[in-house]
């Protein structure tokens, strides 16, 4: 199996005739999914989604790709081609459209509507062509077949992409139901007939190579979900992805088979249930949605809520219910169902919401103790069918950490594509398929692009170092003053600390330090202020670090006179 490494230098020129793939995002990570195609000196990009920060991450509220790479070739895209409307897809589409707004975006109804909605609050209105299962469109040089696969969310898209170089198929992100809610297949026979045109490389979905069998059914957590309805006594509270339609037709199912009203909770549920109803995604039984400032007058045992948080985000609605911070109050007797699964970095996170909204006297239910989630991605059993339909002769995982990568690769390798043509990529690894063989050539720049506020790439990992210093570590200023001429201390030391666990009172026992240390660079002539910064961070730090094992950040203020 081909895998990139370290030393990679920029690729080479695209030879004529051949197709360059670089993946921007989704490689080594779940999240933040974006490739870029290239043939005959123009760009087609599938999907643009974003990442969700993690603790070391602080104060950033999203990850995008890194568009270094095509920001000087804006004019060359033909399209982005959207999979399905998950936000680790379609996420990072406003931030491109910011750069060129003319971009065409292709998709399905639904993932349309809902990038659509996402991009009026951007102020952006984008040119869209919407496309079905079976349409076949030419986005400049690419011919664009788009084929109907099953996951956990409606109206999801694989695109078979035909150039003169040979066929790409990306699945998105893809599962085998077999008893979808909605009746839509994963389009097996399509994929066969692509498979026996022959697919030149294959780039597919890794999340679950690791989990052996098939991914169960989604109906089968209705049962699950009726018994926990069956025996809840006062309020249940939902919390999904916002856009799991699916899972949210399974409550509203439930609520109206137990007689309950549902509030939706939250501007992105709020949002996108109705997008999904308006355009029949959704059924809603009449007068099943309530606004939710009429359930104060509905007793605890007719109320359903459905709100955002299942990944404990902490300004999601269920981490401010968790932590007393928000207008709906958990009680004694609530039912909180987590109904989603738990995305790798986010643990913490949702176990820390778990232990809260229990304190409060909630019964939880969640993965762990019942079957309210299956999964979206399809498992081991699914992908070696599915490599046997497909039959490529190059394959690439795509969508997953560096372990589910290397597990999709091994079982690409049992069903027979040889080892040597089992690509394993990374974010900026660039891979040509030339003469029907797919080998990495090269590296661009794809690191982590941080949106915080309204700041876009501003904040760099030093930034993050700085905050994450300031957080375990807490800060130490010093304020002195001295004479200009001199060097000598006319004023202070004045310190102060916060968060560092030090009382004030104790930097006593390092003034004298900081002034025989300023004293004798006087007597040697220094009397450059940043000089004198410096001395004094080196005299307390060091102070500090004996003392308390502490390395807090530590800001030295000189002030002549």
């Amino acid at each position: 199996m081909s895998h990139p490494h370290p030393e990679l230098g920029p690729p080479p020129r695209l030879p004529e005739g051949g197709l360059r793939i670089t993946p921007l995002g989704g490689l080594g990570e779940i999240g933040r999914n974006m490739t870029v195609f290239e043939y005959g000196g123009r760009l087609l990009i599938v999907d643009c989604g974003v990442l969700f920060p993690e603790e070391e991450q602080p104060g950033v509220d999203l990850i995008l790709p890194d568009f270094t790479s095509i920001r000087d070739r804006l004019d060359d895209i033909d399209g982005i081609v959207l999979t399905h409307g998950h936000e680790d897809h379609i996420g990072g589409v406003p931030f491109l459209l910011r750069e060129k707004p003319d971009i065409p975006l292709i998709g399905s109804k639904l993932t349309l509507a809902l990038i659509e909605a996402k991009l009026q609050e951007h102020r952006i209105r984008p040119y869209t062509l919407e496309v079905e299962e079976g349409h076949r469109e030419r986005i400049g040089p690419f011919e664009c077949e788009f084929v109907a696969v099953n996951h956990s969310i409606p109206d999801a898209l694989a695109v078979a992409i035909r150039t003169p170089a040979g066929m790409a198929v990306h699945t998105g992100d893809f599962k085998m139901d077999q008893l979808p809610l909605d009746g839509r297949l994963t389009d097996l026979p399509a994929f066969a007939k692509l498979g026996e045109e022959g697919i030149d490389l294959l780039l597919v979905d890794s999340t679950n190579a690791e989990v052996p069998g098939f991914v169960p059914p989604e109906r089968d957590i209705s049962g699950v979900l009726r018994q926990v309805f069956g025996n809840a006594q006062k309020r249940i509270i939902v919390a999904s992805f916002a856009s799991h339609v699916h899972r949210i037709q399974q409550i509203l199912d439930a609520a109206h088979e137990y007689g309950r009203k549902v509030a939706f909770v939250g501007r992105s549920m709020v949002r996108n249930m109705g997008i999904a109803r308006d355009l029949g995604y959704l059924r809603v039984p009449a007068g099943l949605v309530v606004d939710v400032k009429t359930l104060d007058d509905l007793p605890d045992d007719q109320v359903v809520l459905v709100c955002t948080g299942s990944q404990g985000e902490p300004m999601a609605a269920l981490s401010r219910m968790a932590n007393r911070d928000h207008q709906i109050r958990i009680v004694q007797g609530d039912t909180v169902i987590l109904a989603s699964s738990l995305i790798p970095g986010n643990e913490n996170a949702v176990y820390r919401v778990i232990n809260g909204l229990t304190r409060w006297g909630a019964t939880v239910v969640h993965k762990g103790n019942a079957k309210v989630h299956v999964s979206g991605h399809a498992s081991a059993g699914e992908l070696l069918y599915f490599y046997n339909i497909c039959k490529p002769k190059n394959l690439m995982p795509v969508h997953g950490e560096w372990r589910h990568l290397r597990a999709n690769a091994e079982l690409g390798a049992l069903t027979g594509v040889p080892k040597n043509r089992c690509v394993i990529a990374e974010d900026g690894v660039v891979v040509d398929l030339v003469d029907g063989i797919a080998k990495i050539v090269g590296k661009v720049q794809a690191g982590y692009v941080y949106v915080d506020g309204l700041s876009v790439g501003d904040v760099t990992e030093t930034s993050l170092k700085d905050r994450r210093i300031l957080g375990e570590e807490g800060i130490i200023s010093i304020f002195v003053v001295v004479d200009s001429t001199t060097g000598k201390i006319v004023g202070g030391p004045h310190i102060q600390a916060r968060g560092s666990g030090i009382e004030d009172a104790a930097f006593s026992a390092v003034i004298p330090k900081i002034e025989d240390a300023m004293a004798k660079s006087a007597s040697d002539g220094v009397v450059d202020p940043h000089q004198l910064q410096q001395l004094a961070r080196r005299a307390i730090g060091k102070w500090v670090s004996d003392s308390y094992r502490r390395r807090p950040m530590i800001l030295p203020v000189v002030v002549e006179v």
